[in-house]
């Protein structure tokens, strides 16, 4: 069944938005050696610009999607673009780097709004069997930041300067605002309260443990500052998840993780984006700082990596139901990780670049097969109700994956290496995507979890064991059962 008109619509703006902040997640990684030279940056300052957005974004998500039900999902969608755009000229102005940090932070709690509304906005336009397909297609236009983001961040530093890759957020923010508002109806929005202490407490969870890993070879991992920070961070996480046990108006529903497609989907994700923004972290630092390559020709070498998800990701996304998440998850992550170990392997200071196109076209395929499988697996596992609400939770759960890959890859690479030269980056890089690898290899693990292939007419069960009495799998969800259901686990 093809969308409708209006549905395209969606489609493209929704996908655009999520293409705006996912391309401001990685254009930086070809300008961050221009960074380092410009501010004076060391690799754990180089860190913080990447995570100062990141973490944010990662932790006010569920604070986003919460807004998008309460406030309006277009409401948000339409703040949360302006703020970006606002903070995005406050990144192309920052005098230093301290001020840079701290814009991208704003930066990235303006994305927190985007995102989830964005996905929300998306899914709910859909019917069960057009969302793979449209989440295919989503994963693919925003895989363009994947692909485009290296390529654009090196085209615009080498040609113009690094400041440039924040200006031209700002003309797109603009139009996306005045699209918007011209073609998503508005919504009311539903009487829901905000979780200020969950969302204070997962906050404080995530920035405690990768202050940890951050500081860690600086300072000793058994330093009081870091101790301290990796304690308060757990037992953060700890009160989190009794908190949301326990809250009417939970950030997080728990019940949903009772759930296997959901629970492994998230797992998953979280070790997929580990593994891939530690390698758009590294492989773009790699081809300047040992390679001795211009930003633009870093981008144009990243290509046979990051196109792939431009190209596969769709074909994944239409064949998920055919073939199952499980085995694309699980396949698509067993070639990454095979993918950056060969990287790892055969990656040094005197390495010819064709001996790096198949490891990179073959993690790409991988990842390319993964992120749109394990996104479905988790939206599907939940009913409409609790579609903002899972979206946001696997937005969440990426993008924390992805500040806790680079701060553990970035951990082993200052343990043997540094930026010093290109024999020592070489000695950092090498342990770093091995690292990588193992992520992607564990993440493959995890995807095993996940349900096998749904039987077609029959929907997916959602919210763990069913009490006796309630629809069967076969039932049509319009049931009265099913509203039960829902209202089980959105409450």
């Amino acid at each position: 069944m093809s969308m409708s008109s209006t549905q395209r619509w969606l489609l493209a703006l929704t996908a655009t938005a999520a293409l705006m902040i996912s391309l401001d997640a990685l254009v930086v990684t070809t300008a961050l050696h221009a960074i380092a030279v410009d501010l004076h940056a060391s690799i754990a300052d180089l860190e913080w610009t990447v995570n100062a957005y990141t973490l944010p974004f990662a932790v006010l998500l569920m604070a986003g999607a919460a807004l998008g039900e309460r406030y309006g999902r277009r409401r948000v969608l339409v703040a949360g673009l302006a703020l970006f755009g606002i903070t995005s000229a406050g990144c192309a102005l920052a005098p230093g780097l301290g001020w840079l940090i701290a814009a991208r932070a704003v930066q990235g709690a303006g994305a927190a709004a985007v995102a989830p509304t964005a996905l929300a906005v998306l899914s709910a336009s859909v019917g069960p069997e057009q969302r793979p397909r449209a989440l295919g297609l989503f994963a693919s236009i925003t895989g363009l930041a994947t692909a485009g983001g290296p390529l654009v961040g090196g085209a615009v530093v080498q040609y113009l300067t690094w400041q440039w890759i924040f200006w031209l957020n700002v003309p797109i923010a603009a139009v996306l605002i005045v699209a918007v508002l011209a073609r998503i109806e508005p919504d009311a929005g539903t009487p829901r309260r905000l979780d200020v202490l969950g969302t204070a407490l997962v906050s404080a969870a995530a920035f405690g443990i990768v202050w940890a890993l951050i500081r860690g070879n600086d300072v000793g991992w058994t330093s009081p500052e870091v101790l301290a920070a990796a304690v308060g961070g757990v037992l953060a996480l700890v009160l989190f998840v009794g908190w949301e046990l326990r809250a009417d108006a939970p950030l997080v529903p728990m019940r949903l993780f009772a759930t296997p497609a959901f629970s492994a989907g998230n797992a998953a994700g979280f070790l997929l984006f580990a593994c891939t923004f530690s390698g758009a972290f590294f492989f773009a630092q790699f081809f300047q700082v040992v390679s001795r390559h211009g930003p633009f020709a870093t981008g144009v070498l990243l290509l046979p990596w990051t196109v792939t998800l431009f190209v596969v990701a769709p074909i994944a996304g239409a064949q998920v139901t055919r073939i199952g998440a499980r085995t694309l998850v699980s396949a698509g992550l067993t070639l990454q990780a095979v993918g950056f170990g060969w990287i790892a392997f055969v990656a040094g200071p005197g390495t010819s670049y064709a001996w790096l196109v198949a490891p990179f076209v073959l993690s790409g395929v991988g990842l390319s097969a993964a992120i749109p499988s394990a996104q479905n697996a988790v939206i599907g596992s939940v009913p409409p109700s609790a579609i903002g609400a899972a979206s946001g939770t696997f937005n969440t759960v990426r993008q924390l994956g992805g500040a806790f890959g680079i701060a553990i890859t970035t951990a082993v690479f200052t343990a043997r290496g540094g930026l010093g030269s290109a024999t020592s980056f070489s000695d950092g890089f090498t342990p770093a995507i091995a690292a990588a690898a193992l992520l992607a290899l564990l993440g493959a693990a995890t995807g095993l979890l996940l349900p096998g292939r749904t039987p077609r007419g029959a929907a997916p069960a959602v919210g763990g064991p069913r009490p006796a009495g309630e629809r069967p799998r076969g039932e049509r969800p319009e049931s009265a059962h099913a509203g039960r259901t829902e209202d089980r686990l959105t409450g």
